[in-house]
């Protein structure tokens, strides 16, 4: 039985509740509840009930109220999700919303929730997801930035409409985007608003302190706030990667990049403080590198002229102290981040040398996932055994997909439609 001290009342839009300070509190600290037991606004300091007034719709209120009792959601048929959704970011308890709509991250329970057509017809050609469950797709010199309530924010556009080469989530707030004209010969990097559109600040790109005319492609960031992207300079056509931190948008470093190819994919290791780098074309050489950013050296350097594969992704699986590599008929192989021969181990695919140009790997929740034509599989144990796929029979060829929060999002490639696929609570 709660005491009459832990009472108490509100009066929200002319309707009155009556709670416990032990059911606010546990909206947390940063919340809008969080702050009415801050020392400079103590609820109950003398022992009696005082009414507190919000200025807020009380039927959504009332939702949200429940919900922290009880640690469920139930919505009534009259109430507009989208609305509360927006009460719920208001009270700054948007995550126990999401924790009680779905569970956590797990590839092999994620189901379909809402399939989303964008506006226009074959012209999305990637998607990332954010943090915080946001995401963003790319179309043509447009960036179309989706909120976790899937409601689209204000649009992206690169300067002089040219075309968006690459996006990359800095954090949850802020994108920043690699764009070039339809002729390669200039380009640009731009930090822009997540949630407004704006365009925070540009990164020039310098080679000796000389400011260069580069075009700007693949795009990745560090736990450190440096923001990392491959650069071509548009003259003789050589290849570099440019560093900058994020927050003054100032240049930090260039990176002179030897492999033929110019970089096609970044990844930051957290544990080892160093940088993956892949060039993965489709018909040349492929290599990845490891650079050391503690003693300015490569760690890792590895190379395949054969030609004898197409590959096409890369991604570093720290906790399993390896890279896992595919090509374009869906084969994984194996690489170990500790060896300085920088064998692979190749793991043959059922899929009969069907061939796919938009093979793509990612890594969350200690599952790897692989994208194959229409399918996703999900990789599980200490030898990646198959566990499950996803898979949607409208929409056809998935060309891009993205995990970000507790959330994977798949992009088709014949048409303008991105799933949203989430995991049920238990």
């Amino acid at each position: 039985m709660e005491s009459q001290k832990d009472r108490v009342k509100l009066n929200v839009g002319g309707k009155k509740f009556e709670t416990t300070a032990t059911t606010l509190e546990s909206a947390g600290r940063n919340s809008f509840f969080g702050a009415m037991f801050d020392e400079n606004w103590n609820l109950h300091s003398d022992g009696s009930i005082t009414e507190h007034f919000i200025d807020r719709n009380p039927n959504y209120f009332g939702v949200l109220l429940d919900l922290l009792r009880t640690g469920e959601l139930y919505i009534p048929p009259k109430i507009d999700k989208k609305h509360l959704y927006r009460e719920a970011l208001y009270y700054g308890i948007e995550d126990h919303l999401r924790l009680a709509k779905w569970g956590p991250f797990d590839g092999n329970r994620l189901r379909l929730a809402e399939s989303i057509t964008g506006p226009t017809v074959r012209k999305a050609h990637k998607i990332r997801a954010s943090p915080n469950s946001w995401c963003c797709v790319v179309r043509d010199n447009m960036v179309n930035v989706y909120n976790w309530m899937l409601e689209e924010q204000p649009t992206i556009t690169t300067r002089d409409y040219r075309r968006v080469n690459d996006v990359c989530w800095v954090d949850s707030d802020n994108i920043a985007v690699s764009s070039s004209d339809k002729y390669l010969a200039s380009g640009g990097i731009g930090l822009f608003s997540a949630s407004t559109g704006e365009l925070k600040y540009n990164f020039e790109v310098k080679d000796e302190d000389q400011l260069k005319d580069y075009t700007a492609d693949a795009l990745g960031v560090s736990s450190d706030y440096k923001l990392f992207s491959s650069c071509t300079e548009c003259t003789n056509k050589k290849n570099g990667i440019g560093v900058w931190d994020q927050v003054t948008g100032k240049q930090t470093d260039f990176l002179p990049y030897w492999p033929d190819s110019k970089a096609t994919k970044f990844q930051w290791l957290h544990g080892t403080n160093c940088l993956m780098v892949a060039s993965c074309h489709l018909r040349s050489k492929c290599s990845i590198n490891l650079f050391d950013f503690r003693e300015n050296t490569v760690a890792l350097s590895w190379s395949d002229a054969t030609y004898q594969r197409m590959y096409r992704d890369a991604i570093a699986i720290e906790e399993r102290n390896s890279i896992c590599i595919v090509d374009s008929n869906e084969n994984l192989g194996f690489m170990d981040l500790r060896s300085t021969t920088s064998s692979i181990e190749w793991r043959s695919s059922t899929r009969d040398n069907t061939f796919n140009r938009y093979p793509k790997l990612a890594f969350q929740e200690g599952q790897l996932f692989s994208l194959f034509c229409d399918t996703i599989s999900v990789y599980c144990g200490s030898n990646w055994v198959p566990t499950s796929q996803l898979q949607q029979s409208c929409g056809g060829c998935i060309r891009d997909f993205s995990i970000g929060g507790d959330r994977l999002f798949a992009l088709h490639g014949s048409e303008d439609i991105f799933d949203v696929w989430e995991t049920p609570r238990p």
